[in-house]
């Protein structure tokens, strides 16, 4: 009986723990909804163009409810699961910064990948 508890209570710890991203993830994810509000940047979405901060309250609701579902365990996850196309159309999002445009995902993973060069 008691190996029965142990494992229930581990289960039920793993399960929460599930839930939440690591501090490191947190923080780095913390970063790109940063980078993405202080940029001059558009947000493409759903066919229409967004500014920066409407782009990142956006973001902040996916992820928000990833993360009430257990679905993001690191900044890769957000990128992915988040940031890189819409849930409803599947139309992948894109990022216009001046004259250059890019689609989401790799825009965020290669600040993701600068921001992690620059904290070492």
């Amino acid at each position: 009986m008691r190996i029965l508890i142990a494992a229930l209570i581990l289960l039920s710890t793993a399960a929460a723990a599930a839930g939440q991203p690591a501090p490191v993830a947190r923080a780095e994810i913390s970063h790109l909804f940063g980078y993405l509000e202080g940029s001059t940047c558009e947000f493409y979405r759903n066919g229409s163009w967004h500014g920066s901060r409407e782009a990142a309250a956006h973001l902040r609701r996916k992820y928000e409810y990833l993360l009430e579902r257990g679905l993001v365990s690191s900044a890769e996850d957000f990128i992915e699961r988040a940031a890189t196309q819409s849930s409803v159309s599947g139309r992948p999002y894109r990022v216009r910064c001046g004259a250059r445009t890019a689609d989401s995902g790799p825009w965020f993973r290669a600040e993701l990948l600068r921001h992690r060069s620059s904290a070492k």
